[in-house]
């Protein structure tokens, strides 16, 4: 029997070994109509054109964030069709829900998907719904209806979840063309309720583009107003802010238009400033601990140190447009754009740094999600639907949508760990 236990154990960790499948959004050109999916597997790009693969038909114009809901769903914000569309895991299209005009960015607890929208106007299970500024929806994935939504501040961006809480970062984007001025808010909904239930200035401008998430922790980018005032970065502390704790923020004088998480709970950006004076970009390339920064209020806590040669290459890209750690494996990648009309390429480099490839895939590529390797969903069951990764001799916890939580928060004994890519039971 003992035998019989050693060979399953190992046909079982040989059988689930890391893979890396990505599904990367290339946002086309705007109001043309040619959003595109690729799909990239184990060092090759399967399709540029996956979604139209699977599906027989378009994605749709200006795709903008991408998120796995749970283990068979991924949703898609398709900003100009006015679509969130949902698709499996193999890219087959399930539901699309059109009732959110203007959708920005995504986040998710499993059972809901909560949407951003610069719209005034949004169609809920209650009838239509009118609101002066811009909201944030809330669709039931059992049926795909949008069943609430909430007004928050002008043009709402990124999006996340913590401890029950909605935090959304809103831009005032429109203010060159609308009435109204810049955003300098974060607004706190209750994702029960769809409530707000505080509203945190933070003092900067115009918070734009994705949020990235480290347990409490949010890098929001803020990209100014391209004249006078120049972009910068919020570390944002959820925990502080629920408490009240005014000091829930710090400000860096760095941008990190595209940022991503890192395995060990950092934040990696770059940094994209454009001035409609010069009508020049420059950038800026950091590493950021988010724990140092909110202990010092941002006297310390950021470096220029990447790992292997991504630093280089990406200073050698034409126009970098993304960047994403892989959370399940660590390895890198990024994009860059060229010339914004063309062709992009995809890199991917190891978790060490060391260039792996360089991928032609479509235009403006953008958005990044890792699949989970083949194994992690099933066959084994954790406890809590929680795994904890040996990294650098700690134990890090991530839930079932690759999410890094803060491990303070489970006192239960792992029923399996992920080592050098592989799972293992551990029978305790």
């Amino acid at each position: 029997m003992k035998q019989i236990i050693i060979s399953f154990l190992c046909l079982l960790t040989v059988s689930i070994q890391a893979q890396e499948r990505i599904i990367l959004l290339n946002e086309g050109l705007w109001q043309a109509d040619n959003g595109r999916i690729t799909y990239f597997e184990d060092g090759k790009v399967v399709s540029n054109q996956w979604f139209r693969d699977v599906n027989g038909s378009k994605l749709g114009d200006t795709p903008n964030d991408i998120i796995q809901v749970n283990e068979n769903l991924i949703a898609i914000a398709i900003n100009w069709s006015n679509v969130v569309q949902f698709i499996t895991p193999k890219g087959k299209a399930v539901a699309a829900t059109e009732d959110i005009p203007n959708n920005r960015k995504l986040c998710s607890d499993g059972r809901y998907v909560y949407v951003t929208s610069y719209g005034h106007e949004c169609e809920t299970v209650n009838g239509m719904q009118y609101f002066e500024k811009g909201y944030v929806a809330k669709i039931d994935i059992s049926n795909f209806k949008c069943i609430a939504a909430c007004e928050v501040g002008y043009e709402p961006e990124g999006i996340a979840l913590y401890d029950g809480r909605l935090f959304v970062a809103n831009t005032g984007g429109y203010a060159f063309e609308e009435d109204h001025e810049y955003e300098t808010t974060v607004s706190i909904l209750n994702a029960e309720t769809m409530q707000v239930e505080n509203t945190i200035d933070v003092g900067q401008i115009n918070l734009y583009g994705k949020l990235s998430q480290s347990g409490r922790y949010l890098c929001i980018n803020s990209p100014g107003d391209y004249y006078k005032i120049p972009a910068a970065c919020i570390i944002f502390d959820c925990e502080k802010a629920l408490q009240g704790d005014e000091d829930c923020f710090a400000k860096l004088e760095y941008a990190s238009t595209y940022s991503c998480t890192t395995l060990d709970g950092k934040f990696m950006a770059i940094g994209s400033r454009f001035s409609y004076i010069t009508n020049e970009y420059t950038f800026n390339y950091v590493t950021i601990d988010p724990e140092e920064v909110m202990i010092s209020m941002g006297g310390s806590g950021v470096d220029e140190e990447f790992p292997g040669t991504v630093l280089d290459d990406i200073k050698n890209m034409m126009m970098p447009y993304g960047i994403y750690v892989n959370p399940y494996t660590g390895y890198i990648y990024g994009t860059d754009a060229g010339s914004f009309e063309g062709a992009g390429y995809l890199y991917q480099w190891s978790p060490e740094g060391e260039l792996l490839g360089k991928y032609k895939v479509y235009i403006n590529p953008a958005h990044f999600l890792a699949l989970a390797p083949e194994g992690y969903w099933s066959g084994i069951e954790s406890i809590h639907n929680s795994e904890f990764i040996i990294q650098n001799g700690e134990k890090v916890i991530y839930d079932i949508m690759g999410r890094r939580v803060d491990s303070s928060l489970f006192t239960l004994r792992p029923s399996l760990i992920i080592k050098d890519g592989k799972k293992i039971i551990n029978k305790q």
